[in-house]
């Protein structure tokens, strides 16, 4: 029932879906043209909101961009290689490989967004080189365990109103991981997810003659290996049936397994400190430099590392050109007051009992303009808090529903699938009309959860 439901949302999406970059530019147009009609500001004011903060994901947008960097270092390297095959070697189907692939990226998700995001697409690809499975639903499998990071470890709504300080503090307190991560509505919706994602997933696998299948020797990712051999042929002046030119001095740093371990190995010597005697925890920052040092470490030498950075960095292109219009987009629903607009709308029709459902519904809405998890709450706490102290309603529970929302409308954004993309090697039409379907279905659940769970 699942692979005809789906079907018809593939063909959809795939005919009618653009680019990502053409989305967000679309995107821009709607969100500008609706503050001036709705927020009654001068195409002036809402195009200086944009403006000004067109620049202002730089340092995120760099986070993102080695997430997808480090993280295709990290797992180009032998031993990673060899260890994801072990893994991808347990699945002897594809029903098999697409339950697998959920499964892991549902886990390293909800121990942290970025060490899922990576993880997820690079065993996508290590299962493809097993398995012959349909790519286009094996890489939208991995993507959808993302759907579980707002309510993970590393989830930045309840880690922000955890923590002393935070900008609501004179307002609601500090509230305990125990009443919102840790909570038993939230870890139920999380079992329960674990439980029903892998089996969607496996009920859209479609059938052998609508299948799209990728040749393994695609996923290799030798070419960097290659270009590499031509450039040091051209250099050397000589045929590559000849014998090997002579080694330069700057060969021998190049190639020095020395030089790698030294600064990889002081690498994870900081993180080994931070961890253990500061008592730090993840973060994006600590989830890089983990996997850029583990990579230097990994690859032994400065010239392995290089060859493999210089196939990562292809697929960055997305990163870089559409998170400024997503900075600028954000701005303006801020500053316009277009976000606090709609959430509003939704506390208007709220009761006690109906609020997390409704501040849930609203969250996803405007994450497909603010989808940053940080940014909405920023957006949404002013208008959400005062609600549900009003109302009556559980003031964690709202919270942890805002932070759902914002997970779940990632499924279709294709903001936070440009680094799974850019790692797999597809586009947002190849795996979107499956994620349409992910997301109705964990739209039922989530909301069910958060009003009787």
């Amino acid at each position: 029932m699942l692979n005809k439901a789906a079907k018809p949302l593939v063909k959809l999406v795939d005919r009618y879906l653009p680019d990502p970059y053409i989305f967000v530019l679309l995107l821009t147009l709607v969100v500008l043209i609706a503050a001036v009609v709705s927020e009654n500001k001068t195409p002036l004011e809402v195009i200086n909101y944009w403006g000004d903060g067109f620049w202002t994901l730089l340092s995120f947008s760099m986070q993102m961009l080695l997430v997808l960097v480090a993280g295709f270092m990290l797992a180009s390297s032998p031993p990673i290689k060899k260890l994801l095959d072990a893994i991808a070697g347990l699945a002897k189907s594809a029903p098999q490989a697409i339950i697998l692939v959920t499964l892991v990226s549902l886990a390293a998700s909800w121990i942290n967004w970025g060490f899922g995001l990576v993880v997820g697409a690079l065993f996508a690809k290590a299962l493809a080189r097993k398995v012959k499975v349909d790519y286009r639903l094996l890489v939208a499998s991995a993507y959808s365990g993302f759907v579980v990071w707002h309510g993970g470890l590393a989830g930045s709504i309840p880690l922000t109103i955890a923590t002393a300080g935070h900008f609501a503090e004179s307002q609601i307190g500090i509230i305990p991981t125990s009443e919102t991560i840790f909570a038993s509505f939230n870890l139920l919706l999380v079992v329960v997810l674990f439980v029903v994602m892998p089996l969607v997933n496996r009920f859209m696998l479609p059938d052998e003659k609508d299948s799209v299948y990728v040749d393994s020797s695609v996923l290799d990712d030798k070419g960097g290996e290659t270009v590499s051999s031509v450039l040091e042929v051209n250099r050397a002046g000589e045929s590559p049936s000849k014998h090997k030119p002579a080694m330069r001095p700057a060969d021998i740093l190049e190639n020095s397994r020395l030089l790698g371990w030294s600064v990889g190995g002081a690498g994870l010597v900081y993180l080994g400190y931070y961890f253990w005697v500061q008592g730090g925890s993840l973060n994006l920052n600590v989830v890089n430099f983990l996997f850029l040092f583990l990579a230097i470490v990994l690859h032994q030498t400065p010239r392995s590392l290089l060859t493999s950075l210089n196939e990562a960095i292809k697929g960055g292109a997305g990163i870089v050109i559409q998170f400024p219009f997503y900075a600028g987009i954000m701005a303006v629903m801020v500053q316009s007051g277009l976000a606090q607009s709609i959430s509003q709308g939704f506390v208007a029709i709220a009761s006690a009992e109906s609020l997390p459902f409704w501040s849930f519904i609203s969250a996803g809405i405007v994450n497909i303009f603010v989808p940053s998890g940080g940014g909405q709450w920023a957006v949404q706490a002013p208008i959400m808090l005062p609600a549900a102290q009003a109302l009556g309603a559980d003031v964690a529970r709202v919270a942890m529903a805002v932070a759902w929302g914002d997970a779940w409308t990632n499924l279709i954004q294709p903001f936070w699938a440009l680094p799974v993309l850019a790692i797999a090697g597809l586009k947002a039409r190849d795996i979107m009309g499956f994620c349409l379907m992910q997301l109705m279905i964990t739209g039922v659940i989530i909301s069910i959860a958060l009003s009787w769970f």
